[in-house]
């Protein structure tokens, strides 16, 4: 494995360079397999990964098909995630400076920005799991917070009582921004000790109130043929993939702290198929229980625990939730977004301006409108920000492995003077090779929401959305290819370059 080369004095105080994404030395990695196997089970172990599977379950999936999803799902994702975690361990470098090698200098703010507007839509919907956790503790004990007078249009379909435990959660998630990341430790610590023993706590209830794992489990699917059970499949494929394809492209900002190439790989390969498959059976099982026990299917563990007749015994469950989901939401949430905001002006935008920002657009995203149901989680949210992301992974990996073959000029990755300048800081390659990978899932994804009808869209177009991810991915990896090989004949034919 190289070196991270040093960078030379010039480059230090040229605005593209900063403490925060500066590569880092060969002698200040410190992260092994397990570290990453680690992180992978902390990031794993959280409400939306339960909320993951039991949405399967509400959509009409039996217990094994729900896992089987997840299980392949993860298993996809996890290529790109080693593919693009390589330079980040070779060169030490983070998200946004590796989006210059194909992006431009200036162009790796657009794949940046795109990927940090969707970190604050996850910061948003962990801060309203948060804090619906808090309202359902608060509910308990002061009854009348339920019929406070509505003070929201009812378009916006946010409750008064809710509104104030989610606005105060958020509150407390920008204080912990303010003192900085390192006061988030730890929680989780705590979040480590406590998910497990509550998850597995909320195994062996449902089980017992279930009548044990037989009935449970003998829960028939909802589809009658392949056909029906494919239809909503593949569909449910992409959500999963799309689940971490945050993740799959600003992984370098993570294992640029690798001790090896091996450590990275290793680490994830064991920490995140496994435990999103495990975390995801206790909550196909508890949702699948809860259609026995109350005669109708509650995807949401928040909702759920609500349920229970020890006051006692939610309130501490629900202050548990928050402030897991506290941890989860600064380390997964907070730590992309502000790199990628601070991207935009590494002089002027800090780490804490970059969380402040995501913040605010986590709140004007309306998160509660995100997960308000199983289908709006996955063919919404997931699947509609796969289709941004699934052709920005095609991309940096074409260029990585195709065009640079895993060849990066470092230094240059901080000049506007080098090969990674283009025309004006900007790969115009890239650029229309990421149009073209979005715009064939645009049709789907507004038949999806109900802008347009689904009459007025040719019904293969409106299918592509299905496979947002993979469509993009593969267009626009595809297309960068031959937009770089086309350029490097030219070059060698004595053609003006675009570098």
């Amino acid at each position: 494995m190289h070196n991270a080369p040093e960078i030379a004095n010039e480059v230090i105080d040229s605005e593209l360079h900063s403490e925060d994404l500066a590569a880092i030395p060969m002698d200040k990695r410190t992260w092994d397999t397990w570290n990453y196997a680690a992180l992978w089970i902390s990031m794993s172990l959280c409400i939306p990964t339960y909320m993951l599977a039991s949405s399967l379950i509400e959509g009409g999936m039996n217990w094994w098909q729900s896992i089987l999803t997840i299980l392949v799902g993860n298993t996809i994702v996890l290529i790109p995630m080693i593919l693009n975690g390589r330079a980040g361990a070779k060169y030490g470098i983070p998200f946004p400076v590796f989006a210059r090698a194909s992006f431009g200098v200036k162009g790796a703010n657009i794949p940046a920005m795109l990927r940090a507007v969707i970190a604050c839509g996850w910061f948003g919907i962990q801060t309203w799991i948060g804090g619906f956790a808090v309202y359902q503790m608060v509910r308990l004990w002061i009854p009348s917070i339920d019929s406070l007078p509505q003070i929201f249009p009812t378009s916006w379909g946010l409750q008064t009582g809710p509104a104030i435990t989610f606005f105060l959660f958020w509150l407390l998630n920008m204080y912990v921004v303010y003192l900085g990341v390192e006061s988030i430790k730890k929680l989780l610590v705590f979040k480590a000790f406590f998910l497990p023993v509550a998850a597995l706590a909320l195994l062996f209830w449902a089980i017992s109130a279930g009548h044990g794992l037989g009935p449970i489990l003998s829960q028939p699917s909802k589809f009658n043929s392949f056909g029906g059970f494919a239809a909503y499949f593949f569909p449910a494929l992409t959500g999963m993939v799309g689940f971490w394809a945050t993740l799959s492209l600003n992984i370098p900002d993570f294992t640029r702290y690798a001790k090896s190439q091996r450590a990275q790989a290793m680490g994830q390969a064991i920490g995140l198929p496994p435990s999103m498959t495990v975390f995801s059976f206790i909550g196909v099982v508890v949702t699948s229980a809860t259609f026995i026990i109350y005669g109708k299917t509650i995807w949401d563990p928040v909702v759920l625990a609500g349920k229970f007749d020890s006051k006692f015994l939610v309130s501490i469950a629900m202050i548990a939730v928050a402030l897991s989901t506290l941890a989860t939401n600064i380390a997964a949430n907070i730590v992309s977004p502000a790199n990628d905001f601070a991207n935009l002006s590494p002089k002027k935008i800090t780490f804490t301006t970059g969380g402040y920002i995501t913040g605010v657009i986590g709140l004007l995203i309306f998160p509660w409108k995100l997960i308000a149901d199983p289908s709006g989680f996955i063919f919404t949210w997931l699947i509609g920000y796969s289709a941004l992301l699934g052709p920005i992974g095609g991309i940096m990996i074409a260029d990585y492995y195709f065009v640079r073959k895993q060849q990066l000029n470092v230094k240059e990755l901080y000049s506007y003077k080098g090969r990674y300048t283009f025309g004006n800081g900007f790969n115009g390659y890239a650029i229309i090779a990421l149009l073209c990978g979005i715009v064939p899932n645009i049709p789907g994804f507004l038949t999806t929401i109900g802008v347009v009808a689904k009459t007025s869209v040719w019904p293969w177009i409106d299918y592509l959305y299905n496979y947002a991810w993979f469509v993009g991915f593969f267009i626009s990896g595809g297309l960068y290819l031959i937009f770089m090989r086309r350029e490097e004949v030219s070059r060698e034919s004595g053609v003006l370059s675009v570098e």
